[in-house]
């Protein structure tokens, strides 16, 4: 019995440790005044960088963001802290949000998977 609730638990806690690297959610991108503005982590926004802001995640973790609407995939790099939105997950740079092609939509549902 002391075998099967240890190897219960033991997979309850590896699907836990999987599902908490695979979010999905909104997201949103930066609007092109913060550009030359400072992040959090001190670095300045550029427009044209793969980049995002994330809540949680350290400075430098690579994070590949799959738009539902459109299929297309950017991989961003955490240099901000954000979104301020209870509703968002991420918010991307203008460039990583042209390339999954959402700047049309503004707001649109993504999978955020960490990458490293």
């Amino acid at each position: 019995m002391k075998k099967i609730v240890f190897v219960l638990l033991f997979i309850s806690g590896v699907l836990t440790t999987v599902s908490a690297q695979v979010k999905v959610g909104l997201a949103s991108y930066y609007h092109n005044k913060w550009h030359g503005r400072r992040t959090t982590s001190g670095e300045r926004y550029h427009k044209d960088s793969l980049t995002c802001a994330h809540k949680t995640y350290p400075f430098g973790t690579r994070l590949r963001v799959t738009c539902f609407t459109t299929g297309k995939t950017v991989t961003v790099r955490v240099n901000d802290r954000g979104p301020h939105r209870k509703t968002r997950i991420i918010d991307l740079s203008y460039a990583a949000a042209r390339q999954i092609g959402m700047i049309h939509l503004g707001i649109t549902k993504v999978r955020v998977e960490k990458l490293n």
